[in-house]
Order: structure tokens, then C-alpha cells, then sequence
């Protein structure tokens, strides 16, 4: 936001020194970035008086003029310029002069003749002909205004403004305007802020004689102010106008844009004017675009609209896209004689995904997707209207339209000055605070502060203490050392991920972090049932685009998507983890209030009640490449619950467990889920083929989903002691052979149950099908550890257990390889 010193004086009494008033209205909030005088490159220009031009002696087509430029003496200039006369007022650049592009202009002699200067164009100048309509843009700037010879350039043609740029943070879209900073500037300083509210006299006429407007969507237009200006006159605005505009960064058009561009500077309003002429049937609809529709826009590109759009609309077309741009064909013509002037509140968030979708961004929609006072729309009309009559531009209807749905409730929160003092570890007295805050628009009444309805930033008491020490002066706030003491310590939670995270890296894994947010499509990938419950998501009220419009409610697709980069930029191998959240949308309700106290401006308008969703921890794994297969896989998952204290993990096949809907990614014949009393830890196995060529990735690929929740249930944190073993381990290798569909977890089952208390381990090392094993069987060799607590297995012992095993073996098909 630029702000014109000029400009600013008209509501407050201010005289120091620009860098004071830059560093205090930045201790108090409003920071500046920077300031510059509009002038600050010419140097040495001033006016002068041509008093006479005369042919020069060597050249058909230069001049030698005599210019009276305030000294003793006239000087003498060569020009080649047509458009000198004797009598005319003109810049004159003298000797030593420096000009905006640069130029540094000396005495010299043009075809023999003396040369002490040179008379300026307005283009040598910085300016064009919007500056100056009089004026032609192709010879020397004859000036119009009333100035002293000699007088420096820079005061004669108002270019001696001091623009002062300020960042405007989002929280704030109140400063975007001459009066909001105004009136930052008279709390800052204490001293009276002098804003008079707009009077015109108008004419008497009815306007619903001329024009009706109807609001289709009141929820994205809260309030459509119109009024109706005849019989108007199109030209240029007066210069102080227009050097207002100039020095806040917007250039000059004709009177009834310029007034519209002053209003939405002076109070952060934006309006529009159109040409009632081209509103068929004098009717104004705000309505959804329909989709398809097309519009024109001033920027003469053509854009296709959508249902999801706002537009402003007449009987057969729409004239402008709401809060964001009028249309071409319905703007301010050279011969329009009847204007109709817009005021309206529209919602934030919809111009803001019209302006991204539409790629169409304008002073307008910056402060419509900030958010402007709902209250103020009929003021700014009525402001408008008065400068129509202060310019003699036309005849205001004294009669307006203003069709008001927006909620009048102001903002209110609690006040309590030593809550405040604690807070900010200050000891200011409570008038001292009450006086701030009414420097800034502020009211305290009944225990209450009441924020004015441009402040849509105030909902709890930080803010309001925020307000008070800005203007106390952050400065003035004593420096003091922390009170109490805070240890901080790892939940077990924290503890329990850390380990994990500690194992998966040693287990040659690297870390991956993604994005939470994702699109609705990011499902169809894994082939996950149309009817499953993950398709049920947290929808994100105002998201950046489709692509992540909603909250995931699985991992295991984020990581797949990292797989396939990998793949895709020729990485050979990749074993990735991330450890992270998934959201699950709940049922009941769970009410949640952000702050301490929220204000309340109206049934639920600052509380945020809703229910949150369930936040499970996920760890999903990925592979591909090198050694990766289903057994290097499930070695890893062991290894986890080994290092995590889980002990008695049981598997089962992934196609006949319902716990996880992603099971659709995985191979049904190799998958399986790890099981700790019934309760499902994980899934794992190979993906899909079909969902492997969905990502892109043309080897074979396996992935594991872990539940950190149920890790931790499984977990056994108590360390228990264990003595060294006084005797020997036996050991016997078994190779079966076994039909391909029986499960190994089945055969170590079996194993288990058979040997009894001397079992100390059962180790699958070996998985073959091929040559030497008939089709639809598989060899599976497993080690089988012993050992007695009582004494040292003999042979027979040991033997005996296993053709225990064998005989258990026998009953679900296996049989001894031979």
C-alpha cells in the first residue's frame, strides 16, 4: 500500500520528519518498507517563460528560443521542437540538471549557436499524457498550471508528494486504505483523527424508475449498494486528483474510473461504474455464473466461467465477475451519459478461487480475498457521489438501491486489564488502556471490548492486549527473564517413534516426509473400493486447487508416489518409510474452540465448532529393486517387532483379513497381515501389478502399512531378565514340501505346537519352486532351534521332537523332502 503524505494530512494534523514518522508508525505495527518522492531523479529543472523564438541561422528545423528562467537574465536555448511560441510556460532543464532517465544535461552549442538548457517533454520528465491530458505527448510540455518563473519543477507540477509503501499483512486489510493508515497514524501519534462522513445533494428522482437489482446468492454477496449518476460529463480529473492517484501507484483514466480508484484508496472499498446502457433490461442479477458462460473482461481477454462463479449480470449476460473485474463492453465510454456506481461486501474466499481460477488478479480482488468492512458499502457510494458533485461530473439521483443481508453484530471480548498486564508483563493502568484502544476505534462498555466492524481480525484477548501494547510501545515493555521452570521430556508416544524411526534407518531405509493434503482421484491409484470407508475424507474448506482438497486418509498411496519418482529418474533400487498421519473423519461430536475466548459476532460467526478427526500414526514401508522380495520384506517387519519388544506375531493372508481396504494394492496370493491376538498390526506384501503400472513403475514393488497404535498396545516395554542358557542348543534343519496355497505361518504353527517347551526358535531360511519340485507345490526349509533348561538334549530327545513336528506336518499336507 503507497500512502501520499499529501493525502494523509487531510485527516490528520502531522508536520515531522519522514524517516520519525516511518520508524514510529513501524514500531507500532505498520511497517514500512520504504518511501520515495515522486521527483527525486529530476534536479535542476524548473519553469520558465519562452520570450522569444527565432530561426536558427544554420539548421531549417531547430529554434532559438530566449527563456526567462527566474535569474538575472533570460538564457538561450536551441530546440528542435514545433510547438514553441513566445509566451509559453515550460519546463527548463539548466545546466547540471538531471533528468528520470538518467540523462545529465550540459551547456553546449547546437550547430554553432549556444545551448544553456533544454525544454523538457513530458515524457523527459517520467510523466505522459494521462498525467497531463492538455498536454501532447510528441513536443515540449506547455504548461497549464498556475507557478512562478524559476520555481523548481518538482513543487510546480506536484511531484514533491512523498509516497510511503507499507507491507500490509493479511490480518489487516483495514490499512489498505488512506484512512485505515490515517488512523494508525493518529493513535500512534495521540493525536485526533478527522474523517467526515461524505454529503451530496443529489436530484430528486426514483431510481427503481431506472434501474432494479436482485441478489441470488446471499452468502457470497452480503450487500449490493447501487446509485445512479445522468446527464455525466467524460473527461480528465482535476489535477489534484490525479496527482493523488499518481503518487499512491495508480495512473490516471477519465473522472468516473479515477473516482472510483480514489474511493477504493481512501476507504479500501472497491467499486465499479457501468454504463447503464449496456445493462439489457436495466436489471442488475448477482448470480452463479452458468457454466460455459463467457465474459470479456477490460483486460480484453475473453475467460469461460463456471457455476462455482459469482458474476454481476444484467437480463441476458453477465457485465462483470464479482469483486475481481468489469466486463469491456460494459465500462466507461467517451459518450456514456448515464452511470450506475457499485458498493458491494462480497465473501472473501469465493473471490479469492474465482481470481486463482480465472488466473485474473486487480486492486479489487486484493482487498476483497483480505476481506473489507461489510458496514461501510452505502458510505463509499455516498462518497462517490460527492465527488461527482465536487468535480461537476454529472447529476446524482438523490434516491439509491441497497439490498443489505450482511450480520450488523459487532465483535466483542472480554476485557480484563490485568490479564492483559500479566500477559504482557506490564503494569499500564487500566484508563491508559481504555484510551488505546479508543485512539484505534475501540469501545469498552460493561467489561467488554467492542471492535469496530473493520477489524475482522479481533476474536480472543491476545488480541486486544496485542492492540494495547502497539500503542504503549513495544519498546516500552521491559525486557525480563523467563518465570518458572520448564522441563521438557519425550511422551512415550514420542519415545515409542523415535525407536522405530531409529530401526527403520538401520535397516537400510531412508525417511520420507508428503503431504497430507491430496486430491479425491489420489484413491482410484490403489484400485480402493468405490464403497470403502476411505473414501470418506476431511474435505478442506478453502484448499489450493483439486489437488489437495481433502485430507488423506491413507498413507500407503504418498509413498507409492515417491516409489514411482524414484523409478521413473532411473533410481535402480529404493527402500523408503515414513512414519505420519492419516485423518479419519468421525461421527459424534467433538466441539473445539481456538483460544481462550473467541469473540462472538453473531450464532457461531468466530467459533470454530466441529468435529476433528481421528489422527492414527501410520509407518508404511517401500521397496523396490536390488534384493527386494516378499520374505527381505517380511524379514524387516520381524526385525521391527523385535527391536519394538512384540513378541508371539502371528500371519495370515491379507485376502481374508477385513482390516485393511488396502488390501486392493496388494498382490492377493502375496500379502499378508502380522496379527497379535487376534489384533492386526499391519499389512505387507507385493503390490498389485495393475497398481504397480497405475504409479509408473515397471519392477516389482513391496510395500508394508505398520499401525504404530496397536505396535505400541503389542509392545512389551518391561525388561525382563533372562540368564545365559548352562546347556547346549540342538538344532535340526527341516526342507517339506508343501501345496503352493498353504501358508508358511501355518507350517510354523504346526512346528510350534509340536515340539512343545524345548522349542527356543523356528527360522524360515529358505523358500523354492521350480525345477525338481512338481507343479503346484513348494520347498520350504526351515532351521529349528532346541534346548533344555533341565539339561543337555540327547539325540533322541531331540529326534524325538521332530518327528513330533513332521507327524503335525503330515496333517496339512507337508511332507519331508527327500
Amino acid at each position: 500500500m503507497n500512502l501520499s503524505m499529501k493525502w494523509l494530512r487531510d485527516y490528520v494534523d502531522i508536520n515531522v520528519p519522514i524517516k520519525e514518522y516511518c520508524h514510529v508508525l513501524t514500531m507500532s505495527g505498520s511497517k514500512v518498507e520504504s518511501y520515495t518522492q515522486e521527483g527525486k531523479n529530476i534536479e535542476n529543472v524548473v519553469v520558465g517563460k519562452i520570450l522569444s523564438v527565432v530561426p536558427h541561422e544554420n539548421s531549417d528545423h531547430l529554434v532559438v528560443c530566449q527563456v526567462d528562467v527566474g535569474k538575472d537574465a533570460p538564457i538561450q536555448i536551441v530546440t528542435g521542437a514545433s510547438n514553441v511560441n513566445a509566451g509559453d510556460i515550460v519546463p527548463v532543464a539548466l545546466d547540471g540538471s538531471t533528468l528520470p532517465n538518467g540523462v545529465k544535461i550540459k551547456k553546449g552549442k547546437l550547430r554553432g549557436v549556444a545551448s544553456n538548457g533544454m525544454l523538457c517533454s513530458l515524457g523527459e520528465l517520467g510523466l505522459d499524457k494521462r498525467d497531463f491530458p492538455y498536454a501532447i505527448e510528441d513536443g515540449i510540455f506547455i504548461m497549464q498550471e498556475d507557478c512562478k518563473i524559476g520555481q523548481d519543477i518538482q513543487s510546480a507540477i506536484g511531484l514533491d508528494d512523498v509516497s510511503v509503501e507499507f507491507e500490509i499483512t493479511s490480518n489487516r486489510p483495514d490499512c489498505l486504505s488512506v484512512i485505515g493508515l490515517a488512523r494508525e497514524t493518529a493513535a500512534s501519534y495521540g493525536i485526533p483523527l478527522n474523517v467526515k462522513a461524505p454529503e451530496y445533494k443529489g436530484v430528486d428522482g426514483n431510481i427503481s424508475d431506472m434501474l432494479k437489482v436482485d441478489i441470488h446468492n446471499t452468502e457470497k454477496c452480503q450487500r449490493y449498494c447501487a446509485g445512479i449518476v445522468k446527464n455525466v460529463k467524460i473527461e480528465p480529473s482535476p489535477r489534484w486528483l490525479r496527482e493523488r492517484l499518481r503518487a499512491s501507484g495508480i495512473r490516471p483514466i477519465n473522472n468516473f474510473v479515477d473516482i472510483t480508484n480514489y474511493v477504493m484508496l481512501e476507504y479500501g472499498q472497491p467499486m465499479h461504474a457501468f454504463d447503464l446502457r449496456y445493462v439489457e433490461g436495466a436489471h442488475i442479477n448477482v448470480r452463479n455464473a452458468v457454466k460455459g458462460e463467457k465474459i470479456m473482461t477490460l483486460d480484453g481477454v475473453e475467460r469461460e466461467l463456471d457455476e462455482s462463479m459469482l458474476v454481476i449480470a444484467d437480463e441476458k449476460k453477465p457485465v462483470a465477475v464479482a469483486g475481481i473485474m468489469g466486463g469491456e463492453y460494459s465500462g466507461i465510454m467517451e459518450d456514456t451519459t448515464t452511470v450506475v456506481f457499485e458498493s458491494a461486501y462480497f465473501e472473501p474466499t469465493q473471490v479469492r478461487r474465482t481470481s486463482k481460477a480465472l488466473r485474473l488478479k486487480s486492486d479489487a480482488s486484493a482487498r476483497y480475498e483480505k476481506g473489507v468492512d461489510r458496514l461501510i458499502s452505502m458510505t463509499c457510494l455516498k462518497r462517490a457521489f460527492e465527488l461527482v458533485e465536487l468535480l461537476g461530473a454529472g447529476e446524482v439521483l438523490n434516491t439509491v438501491i441497497d439490498c443489505d443481508y450482511t450480520d450488523k453484530t459487532p465483535a466483542t471480548v472480554d476485557f480484563d486489564s490485568k490479564w492483559i498486564n500479566d500477559f504482557l508483563g506490564t503494569d499500564i493502568p487500566e484508563e491508559n488502556m481504555k484510551e488505546y484502544l479508543s485512539r484505534l476505534g475501540f469501545e469498552v462498555k460493561g467489561g467488554k471490548v467492542i471492535a469496530p466492524s473493520f477489524r475482522i481480525d479481533i476474536e480472543c484477548k491476545a488480541d486486544i492486549a496485542e492492540e494495547v501494547a502497539r500503542i504503549y510501545g513495544y519498546n516500552e515493555i521491559p525486557s525480563t527473564d523467563f518465570r518458572g521452570v520448564a522441563r521438557a521430556e519425550y511422551t512415550e508416544e514420542q519415545k515409542f517413534i523415535r525407536s522405530l524411526r531409529n530401526t527403520a534407518v538401520s535397516l537400510g531405509g531412508y525417511e520420507i516426509a508428503t503431504y497430507s493434503f491430496v486430491s479425491p482421484k489420489y484413491f482410484d491409484k490403489i484400485k480402493l473400493p468405490e464403497n470403502s470407508s476411505l473414501r470418506n475424507t476431511v474435505k478442506i474448506m478453502n484448499p489450493l486447487g483439486e489437488d489437495t482438497s481433502v485430507m488423506r486418509t491413507t498413507s500407503l498411496p504418498s509413498v507409492l508416489d515417491v516409489l514411482s519418482f524414484n523409478y521413473n529418474n532411473r533410481n535402480e533400487k529404493a527402500c523408503l518409510f515414513e512414519i505420519s498421519k492419516e485423518y479419519l473423519p468421525v461421527s459424534e461430536e467433538k466441539p473445539y474452540i481456538n483460544g481462550d475466548t473467541l469473540a462472538n459476532s453473531g450464532e457461531k460467526k468466530h467459533k470454530y465448532e466441529y468435529s476433528l478427526p481421528e489422527e492414527p500414526q501410520t509407518l508404511v514401508i517401500g521397496m523396490y529393486g536390488g534384493d527386494s522380495d516378499f520374505y527381505v520384506l517380511k524379514g524387516m517387519i520381524e526385525q521391527i517387532f523385535s527391536e519394538m519388544h512384540i513378541e508371539g506375531v502371528e500371519y495370515a493372508r491379507a485376502e481374508d483379513c477385513d482390516e485393511f481396504d488396502e488390501k486392493s494394492a496388494f498382490h492377493p496370493g502375496r500379502s499378508a497381515v502380522a496379527l497379535k491376538d487376534g489384533k492386526a498390526l499391519g499389512i505387507f506384501g507385493e503390490i498389485h501389478p495393475d497398481v504397480q503400472e497405475n504409479y509408473g513403475i515397471g519392477t516389482k514393488t513391496y510395500a508394508a502399512k505398520l499401525k504404530i497404535d496397536e505396535l505400541m498396545k503389542a509392545s512389551c516395554s518391561e525388561i525382563k531378565y533372562s540368564p545365559l542358557p548352562k546347556f547346549p542348543a540342538a538344532t535340526r534343519d527341516l526342507s517339506l514340501i508343501v501345496d503352493d496355497e498353504v501358508p508358511v505361518a501355518e507350517l510354523e504353527k504346526a512346528i510350534r505346537k509340536a515340539v512343545g517347551k524345548i522349542l527356543e526358535k523356528v527360522t524360515l531360511f529358505d523358500v523354492y519352486k521350480g525345477k525338481q519340485i512338481a507343479d503346484g507345490k513348494k520347498s520350504v526349509s526351515y532351521s529349528i532351534t532346541m534346548r533344555s533348561h533341565e539339561g543337555t538334549l540327547t539325540d533322541e530327545q531331540a529326534d524325538s521332537a521332530v518327528k513330533k513336528a513332521l507327524k503335525a506336518l503330515s496333517a496339512i499336507g507337508a511332507e519331508l523332502r527327500a
